[in-house]
């Protein structure tokens, strides 16, 4: 596939005009990363974006809550990857590892800034899939976090299990009821009642 054709499937370009999108393609490096091998790591300098011309790759993202990398997306051929760093000029969020034999096209960040300027277009396209992105990863995040707390929960041994169980908690004291033994006892070295005469 050209470089043209496979930046033409990317949503945010699609409303590119033909003179941007070829000017886009010529700034393109085309890049070919094997199955296992990290297009991008968690806190490094976000100095470009990929473009998926073939193959698939995982979103991951490392937390220290967290006993193993938190997987938040797949994605294939027409997505991209990295345009978060690129436009906020922040460290990598998250780790992007080849599933499989990836191609993409790699974008400079000037070079995406110079299109995004050209086509407004293609600015409101690429914020409204970055919007879209950040709800799902949200909504991920809060559903694999439960069942992480879960996982936990259900690895406390017997004896952890037992001891918060709600049928080993003390009762709560009790007032002797009325009316028991030693209501109507006279005190200690009191004389008895006598009859009345």
């Amino acid at each position: 596939m050209s470089r043209l054709a496979a930046l033409s499937q990317v949503e945010a370009f699609r409303l590119l005009s033909p003179e941007h999108l070829a000017r886009l393609a010529r700034l393109a490096q085309r890049r070919v990363f094997p199955s296992g091998s990290i297009l991008m790591r968690q806190g490094d300098v976000s100095a470009s974006m990929h473009v998926i011309v073939r193959g698939r790759v995982a979103v991951e993202r490392s937390h220290p809550a967290l006993s193993e990398p938190l997987r938040l997306a797949e994605l294939g051929p027409g997505e991209v990857v990295g345009e978060m760093g690129v436009l906020d000029d922040e460290p990598r969020s998250a780790t992007v590892i080849a599933l499989e034999d990836t191609e993409t096209l790699e974008l400079s960040g000037s070079a995406l800034a110079v299109t995004l300027l050209q086509s407004p277009e293609a600015s409101m396209a690429l914020l409204r899939m970055l919007s879209r992105r950040l709800r799902s990863t949200d909504e991920l995040a809060v559903s694999l976090l439960r069942k992480e707390l879960q996982r936990q929960q259900e690895r406390r041994t017997p004896e952890t299990k037992k001891r918060y169980a709600p049928d080993t908690w003390p009762d709560a004291p009790t007032a002797e009821p009325s009316g028991g033994p030693g209501d109507h006892e006279p005190p200690k070295g009191a004389l008895p009642p006598t009859e009345s005469s």
